[in-house]
């Protein structure tokens, strides 16, 4: 995995300067401790640079989106982390305005009151299930998804 792109004028604020970014983007990895060890962060320009050794691609992919949900975070390149391969496929979504996860899971499992997968898959980036906001990027694995 390499890199990916967020919307940089959303998301959860943690820095005043970009002096701060780093250590306050690694802080709030470690918190939700998704399961990346040796995590090195680095932060220019709005791009978070990545590196660590994950358990398994679901922690590197929870890490990405801790790191890119961030307001002032533009992309994220994870090449400098260490992964086993992925065993299931992983769709990634956008959350637009007026989007519930009820809404998301009737689109993408068919059932509306299967949000709870949803949720589930993103905890680490989304912490009550009734606040999400436009901009924010989550996760929705294959595996759980209908055929549509």
């Amino acid at each position: 995995m390499g890199l990916f792109d967020f919307v940089s004028s959303m998301g959860k604020k943690l820095f005043s300067s970009d002096d701060d970014a780093a250590d306050s983007i690694k802080a709030a990895i470690e918190d939700d401790n998704p399961g990346v060890s040796n995590l090195g962060v680095a932060f220019d320009s709005g791009k978070v640079s990545l590196s660590g050794d994950a358990e398994s691609a679901e922690a590197m992919e929870k890490t990405v989106l801790i790191a890119g949900n961030v307001k002032g975070v533009s992309d994220v390149d994870a090449s400098g982390i260490n992964a086993p391969a992925m065993v299931e496929e992983v769709q990634y979504y956008t959350i637009e305005s007026g989007d519930t996860l009820s809404k998301i899971a009737k689109e993408f499992l068919g059932n509306a009151m299967d949000y709870p997968k949803i949720f589930e898959a993103n905890r680490e980036v989304i912490k009550d299930p009734n606040l999400i906001y436009p901009g924010q990027k989550i996760r929705i694995p294959v595996s759980e998804t209908s055929a549509a």
